[in-house]
């Protein structure tokens, strides 16, 4: 992770571009000021590790809050807040990501317990959080209450919903610290034509592309650019809204789902962009075939993040991003997370998306090589303290490979029953299994209910002890019903058999 500060809310405006080398801004927003200063050569240094990579789809984090800078040779415990007390924290969500984020924070020194609402069986079975079911976390005023009666001193926000509805605004108002952006902000999430507007306002390389509300105008354009090309439904769609077109008739098939059969409000406008020839994770099958996943392994750190790639990734896609955001004029306190494509003539990266917040599967990896105190990271960041805050990463590669139900990313039968998932942890120490889509049944057998379901995460001093770790672990668990793909990290193992 890399940590910075800016601001962001509303509609973009046109700011003054700041030099290169250090960037300061000051915004106004409600009648406070935010400053942010990032000298460049700072930015990368022994953490680099810490940013993971899907071979040539990479992924930099950044934990934003408003003056606020990392500096690369202090330590978590430099930062400690202006209470010792250890304080509760309350994980908003139930699913994959959440389960990693509650690992990592039961560990952390300065937290005294772990809530997480809605969670799942597998967060409640693990004791890495007590699970609060019944918490409407759609409701600001519940969460409100519900933090007030238990002493909670973070929330930490996990899905993409909560965000969008404002959730962060509504606790940060009442004095409540919450890890989330504001819903303003998470539009660069939430909306992939307000990402794309971004990228132009600022000069971040990105896939070329357009904009469609009408379908018959979006076909006419994909029949003159040809395939493959991409269609992505604008709003939040789970990690099923975007179509990797091969054909003119996928295309067009595509448009049609998002714009006139509806696909919901995440469909009511489309974005159509070039197509780059991706190499990680995403489809569904060996070898990167079928449909468009979200995302079916991982693994950290990458081979291909050399300190030249990382240099040109800060330089041309994160630093103008921040200056951008911080040109908006409001406060954001989340992990930016930049999904990007590494084209393979030019070796330069392209912005493909924005998350704000971690990524899934990638912060099951990640989780697993923080050795820092994440609790009290969060805090810092929450507070604006993040100036003498830096991340301790484990030098061993985690790897994390997801098991999805049958049919998955199209319709799956739910409830089919998952066994010896206790077995496949004890195949090493070093395993752990993360739930997703699971919860209990009648007779207390724990089910499928989701499309992804198990991140079966392994840790070890290589690629190839981790890989082996993963699937001896996933080759235990006893599910007729599941499915999972067999060569999660092969580009790594390819390329460290080239290098040697």
């Amino acid at each position: 992770m890399a940590c910075a500060a800016y601001s962001i809310r509303g509609p973009l405006k046109l700011a003054a571009r700041h030099g290169s080398d250090v960037l300061t801004s000051n915004n106004s927003c409600n009648g406070s000021k935010s400053s942010v200063s990032y000298p460049i050569a700072q930015w990368w240094s022994s953490n680099c590790s810490s940013i993971t990579m899907r071979h040539v789809a990479s992924h930099h984090h950044l934990i934003v809050k408003a003056s606020a800078m990392w500096h690369s040779n202090a330590s978590a415990t430099d930062a400690a807040t202006a209470s010792d007390d250890r304080i509760t924290v309350l994980v908003i969500g139930g699913g994959v990501r959440e389960h990693a984020l509650c690992y990592a924070l039961i560990r952390s020194p300065s937290c005294a317990a772990v809530l997480c609402a809605p969670g799942n069986a597998g967060i409640a079975q693990s004791g890495d959080a007590t699970c609060i079911s019944d918490l409407d976390i759609s409701s600001s005023d519940d969460v409100i209450s519900f933090c007030r009666k238990r002493g909670v001193g973070m929330v930490v926000m996990g899905p993409e919903a909560p965000l969008v509805a404002d959730l962060a605004n509504d606790l940060v108002k009442v004095g409540i610290p919450m890890f989330g952006p504001s819903s303003e902000a998470a539009a660069l999430e939430g909306s992939k034509d307000f990402m794309k507007k971004l990228c132009d306002k600022y000069n971040i390389p990105t896939a070329k592309y357009r904009t469609f509300m009408d379908a018959v105008e979006a076909k006419k354009y994909v029949k003159n650019e040809g395939a493959p090309i991409v269609v992505k439904a604008d709003g939040l769609a789970a990690g099923k809204g975007v179509v990797v077109a091969m054909t003119l008739g996928e295309a067009l098939e595509a448009i049609d789902s998002m714009l006139v059969e509806g696909f919901g409000s995440a469909g009511s406008r489309v974005v159509i962009e070039e197509f780059l020839d991706a190499q990680d994770h995403k489809r569904v099958g060996d070898g990167d075939v079928g449909p468009n996943t979200g995302g079916m392994g991982a693994y950290s750190p990458a081979p291909i993040g050399t300190d030249e790639l990382k240099r040109i990734v800060m330089e041309s896609i994160i630093i103008p991003t921040v200056k951008g955001m911080a040109a908006e004029g409001c406060k954001f306190v989340a992990a930016l997370y930049a999904g990007l494509m590494i084209e393979k003539k030019s070796g330069l990266p392209k912005l493909i998306e924005y998350n704000v917040r971690f990524g899934d599967p990638e912060c099951q990896v990640l989780m697993m090589r923080l050795e820092s105190d994440l609790a009290q990271v969060l805090l810092s960041a929450c507070h604006g303290e993040l100036g003498n805050v830096s991340l301790t990463w484990s030098p061993e590669m985690a790897m994390v490979v997801v098991m999805a139900s049958q049919g998955y990313p199209g319709s799956y039968k739910k409830g089919t029953v998952i066994k010896n998932v206790d077995k496949a942890e004890q195949v090493s120490p070093a395993v752990k299994i993360f739930h997703a889509g699971t919860a209990l049944d009648g007779d207390g057998n724990l089910v499928a209910v989701g499309g992804r379901v198990l991140g079966v995460t392994a840790k070890s001093k290589d690629i190839e002890e981790a890989r082996a770790r993963a699937y001896d672990a996933v080759d235990a668990v006893e599910w007729p019903e599941g499915f999972f793909r067999r060569d999660i990290g092969w580009r790594a193992l390819r390329q460290k058999q080239v290098a040697n």
